[in-house]
């Protein structure tokens, strides 16, 4: 990072919301009867989660961005994304809606190093989907998931947004060139795994390269 990028950083804030992360697990782990059809489509699609939400027709699909800032990546992260220990990331949590549902929280991480050139304006995302942007860019690379299934009351989650009933969550590593960026997404009670899979033209869409292989545990 050069020095000139350092002063448009504002100061990290630190913040002691997660203190103990979710159990995350290479999806090839789990087994076909552990997660049923229905769930199991959406946890491993490798299309745009925006895209099948808007094509559920299960009401108006909106982003609202809840939190951004600038602070060191949970350990887990830093490991996939083979981030030195101090580094410091933009952090973006957004919940998607479904009318006034919400259905998805989503909690995304840009390394320092990967917000410049092309890809500079995702620090200006607001309330728009970032994945509306991964799945239209012709180098994206996106790496294998990695599964959890976590209490409804994790640390992971915020408070507002907590619950009762465990959440099935899916994170992944994408790459563009050579810049990389994380995206977490929990499915809350308000998303019903609904039982249509997804047409072949969007299983199509998700460019997941089998030249990338799983990442060490």
């Amino acid at each position: 990072m050069q020095p000139s990028n350092l002063a448009l950083v504002r100061r990290p804030q630190w913040r002691k919301r997660i203190p103990v992360e979710p159990s995350w697990r290479s999806e090839h782990l789990y087994a076909q009867k552990t997660l049923p059809p229905d769930l199991r489509s959406w946890l491993l699609d490798n299309g745009s989660l925006t895209t099948r939400l808007i094509e559920s027709r299960k009401g108006v699909f909106s982003v609202k961005r809840l939190y951004q800032g600038w602070e060191v990546p949970l350990r887990s992260e830093r490991r996939l994304l083979a981030l030195p220990p101090r580094q410091i990331a933009l952090v973006r949590e957004v919940a998607l809606l479904l009318d006034d549902n919400v259905a998805v929280f989503a909690r995304s991480i840009f390394p320092i190093t990967s917000l410049n050139g092309s890809l500079a304006h995702l620090r200006r995302l607001q309330n728009k989907s970032l994945g509306a942007f991964l799945f239209k860019h012709p180098r994206m690379r996106r790496y294998p998931f990695e599964l959890s299934l976590m209490p409804g009351n994790s640390d992971y989650l915020p408070e507002h947004l907590r619950q009762p009933e465990p959440a099935w969550g899916r994170r992944c590593r994408f790459e563009i060139g050579e810049k990389k960026l994380m995206v977490s997404e929990i499915f809350l009670r308000a998303f019903t795994p609904w039982e249509a899979p997804p047409s072949m033209n969007r299983a199509q869409r998700g460019k997941i390269s089998t030249a990338f292989m799983p990442l060490n545990q």
